[in-house]
């Protein structure tokens, strides 16, 4: 077990909602729009991040009534892992400071990148099925949300290298003075160099559990990092020196992590995932997912959330999905309309009926 005992106040459509007595699988059951995704959001945002729908804090807090500005809210959760360790995560928001997230750990003030070093989190949404077809940025923001399972403080060098990116990209228009753009590309390069050498670490170890699959019911996926400039501090540094007048005159660095992408081939056919077909593509992004839930596992207290994913699979795919799930080690977190999906399961997961923004055990 992971998460125990989840308490959630003035989230989205929820005034009041308590989850106890968890198991391996807990199921949330209900009709659509009767919350069962806004308590999956609200344990993202027991991870760093902006959880699983980034939201801004400002669309997080339950509405009183319409036309009133959202409540400041609060999740907390007790952490058991295997009932020989145990804490407290909490994050939360203050009517005094609506704009600001305040996280406390064992009762002590703390970052909300803290909170990667204590829990590891994924989840898959209906809303990832085009990640294929997407854009390159929204492929590096699913490997930076990975990488926190390796990495706790990943999320902390993306903030530091955009930061410096910022400043550089600033600098260049404003024709700042060349000592100055020395010193800030020293920075982008440091912080690159660790941010896509964990993303590469990520891909690699992603890479071999996927080899380690059977070809089927799942679509097998390849995968790759392509980078997008030079891979250790120096050559980036040097690379970034020699671009200013490109860059300046394009508006943005066009060398460095900024521009990694993410390659994914189904590797029984060699086509490259955004040419496969739906059903495929979904395959591959259920393989990797639960690829990464079993890699995040293996360091502490791990928690997979996936919204609606069994109504979208054949009974056959639905079967291996469970009786992976059934084998890892990370505590799960489904949804569905209703129950004949989870069949297979139901005598062993905690089963919530979710209606009208409350959540009742059945």
């Amino acid at each position: 077990m992971a998460l125990s005992k989840i308490t959630i106040a003035n989230f989205r459509n929820h005034a009041a909602t308590e989850l106890g007595e968890t198991a391996h699988f807990n199921l949330l059951v209900g009709a659509n729009g009767a919350g069962k995704t806004n308590l999956l959001e609200a344990i993202s945002l027991l991870g760093a991040g902006r959880g699983l729908r980034r939201a801004g804090l400002g669309d997080l807090g339950r509405k009183a009534a319409a036309g009133e500005p959202p409540q400041a809210f609060a999740i907390g959760a007790s952490l058991i892992e295997q009932g020989q360790f145990s804490a407290r995560l909490g994050t939360y928001t203050e009517a005094s400071q609506p704009g600001r997230r305040l996280v406390r750990i064992n009762g002590a003030a703390a970052s909300a990148s803290a909170l990667s070093e204590w829990l590891a989190l994924s989840w898959l949404t209906p809303a990832m099925d085009g990640l294929f077809t997407d854009s390159a940025g929204a492929r590096r923001r699913f490997i930076d949300r990975m990488a926190l399972a390796i990495a706790p403080d990943h999320a902390r060098r993306v903030t530091q290298f955009e930061a410096a990116l910022r400043e550089r990209n600033r600098l260049l228009e404003a024709r700042g003075d060349a000592a100055w753009l020395d010193a800030i590309e020293a920075q982008v390069a440091e912080h690159g160099a660790a941010l896509h050498h964990t993303r590469a670490a990520l891909v690699s170890r992603l890479s071999d559990e996927l080899s380690a699959l059977p070809p089927e019911p799942f679509a097998k996926p390849l995968i790759a990092l392509h980078p997008g400039g030079p891979l250790d501090a120096a050559g980036l540094r040097d690379e970034l020196a020699r671009a200013r007048p490109r860059d300046r005159a394009a508006g943005r660095a066009l060398t460095g992590p900024q521009r990694d992408e993410l390659e994914v081939v189904m590797a029984s056919s060699g086509q490259p995932a955004a040419s496969c077909s739906t059903g495929e593509q979904k395959a591959m992004l259920i393989a990797i997912t639960l690829a990464h839930g079993a890699l995040a596992a293996a360091g502490r207290p791990s928690v997979l959330l996936l919204d609606e994913v069994a109504a979208h699979l054949d009974p056959v795919r639905r079967a291996e999905l469970f009786a992976r799930l059934a084998k890892g080690r990370a505590q799960v977190w489904m949804t569905g309309t209703e129950l004949a999906p989870f069949e297979r399961i139901l005598d062993e997961a905690a089963i919530w009926q979710v209606s009208g923004g409350e959540a009742k055990r059945a």
